[in-house]
């Protein structure tokens, strides 16, 4: 077990370890397909020893912000998102907030096409659930790699809470959970609905 004499300050992609030897806390994350373990945030790495009833007894590695940062996105975190792209398989994402708490860093998420709901997954059109502009309410779903968060929207509260019409900029009226509309020019455009 590393001891608080080997505390070092790390930057955002460093290298920390294999997963095989150590579990990523806050500001880590670990990449299945090399088993490394990785810094997500710019500070000082420290360990935590395994919860003696825990059966993973592997060290738990954390970094801890140089400077005092805001909230962190989690696997399990409700997050308030801009989109501010939307491809064919994918639609990203700038994270705004966290569990209700503004973010001070620039975290952005991706929320994939089998991520979009929970039932029809083949017949999701990213271009139909969300546009740029879009304010989405998404959970974290993992860490995923070193550019952005994994996000979902495959539940009933989760996705566009607020939307823009394209023309008139107005903002649009949830009518369904699959449409929104411009209550100025009546206009109707497709889109993931949260039931707020």
């Amino acid at each position: 077990m590393k001891t608080k004499d080997e505390e070092r300050m790390v930057t955002p992609g460093e290298i920390l370890g294999k997963a095989s030897e150590m579990r990523p806390g806050r500001g880590a994350y670990a990449v299945a397909e090399t088993g490394d373990v990785y810094a997500s945030l710019t500070g000082r790495l420290s360990w935590l020893p395994p919860r003696p009833d825990s059966p993973d007894q592997r060290p738990i590695v954390e970094i801890t912000g140089h400077k005092a940062h805001g909230v962190v996105p989690e696997p399990g975190s409700i997050v308030i998102a801009r989109v501010k792209k939307v491809m064919a398989k994918m639609a990203s994402a700038d994270i705004m907030c966290v569990d209700e708490k503004s973010v001070r860093e620039k975290f952005t998420g991706i929320i994939r096409q089998q991520d979009v709901r929970a039932t029809e997954i083949d017949k999701v059109d990213i271009h139909s659930s969300f546009r740029a502009g879009d304010i989405v309410r998404a959970s974290v779903l993992s860490l995923g790699d070193a550019r952005a968060y994994y996000l979902s929207t495959a539940k009933n509260e989760l996705g566009v809470v607020s939307a823009a019409e394209s023309t008139t900029g107005a903002t649009m009226i949830p009518i369904s959970w699959t449409e929104m509309q411009c209550p100025l020019s009546g206009q109707i455009e497709p889109r993931k609905v949260a039931k707020v």
